[in-house]
């Protein structure tokens, strides 16, 4: 039941992240994409474009976050249970809680930098006028996500599942 489960949360997450990031990624593709042809052959500069490649690049690296940790791509100390190989069950669980704190404090501080934002009326982005919280607004979502997808590793890693040694 556990695993069936965690293998239907585990595809759904893996749909929303892959498809979030193709299409921010090819939005942001077009736009700078859009600027430089028009720039070069016109004299028309979409001045908001740069803007749209930022947003991007913010949204993909924490979406990236949540992918990585599925991928097991989360940067560990692998050097000690190599040397010592009775550590890497303590090295690995340490690791997997250091994560699972990480994901707490982004759900927590982003909540309220969100909530902050939000607050104030006049935090809007510079070129396209779009309200910042609607952009703070990933850091508490991708938290969420991370802490799911550890918690999944975990158990994972503990019964020995399909990526665990």
């Amino acid at each position: 039941m556990w695993k069936k489960t965690a293998r239907v949360i585990d595809r759904t997450l893996a749909f929303v992240e892959e498809w979030s990031l193709f299409l921010a990624v090819m939005l942001a593709l077009v736009a700078a994409l859009a600027n430089v042809f028009l720039r070069k052959f016109t004299h028309v500069n979409l001045f908001w474009s740069d803007e749209v490649v930022r947003k991007v690049i913010f949204f993909t690296t924490y979406v990236g976050a949540s992918a990585a940790v599925r991928s097991r791509s989360l940067i560990r100390i692998d050097a000690l249970p190599q040397l010592f190989p009775l550590f890497k069950r303590g090295v690995t669980l340490l690791s997997h809680l250091a994560a699972l704190f990480f994901a707490g404090l982004m759900v927590w501080l982003g909540w309220r930098m969100t909530a902050m934002v939000h607050a104030d009326e006049f935090a809007l982005t510079s070129t396209l006028r779009i309200p910042e919280w609607k952009f703070y607004a990933v850091l508490p979502v991708i938290g969420v996500l991370m802490f799911i997808r550890t918690l999944i590793v975990m158990v994972e890693d503990w019964q020995g599942g399909p990526s665990g040694d």
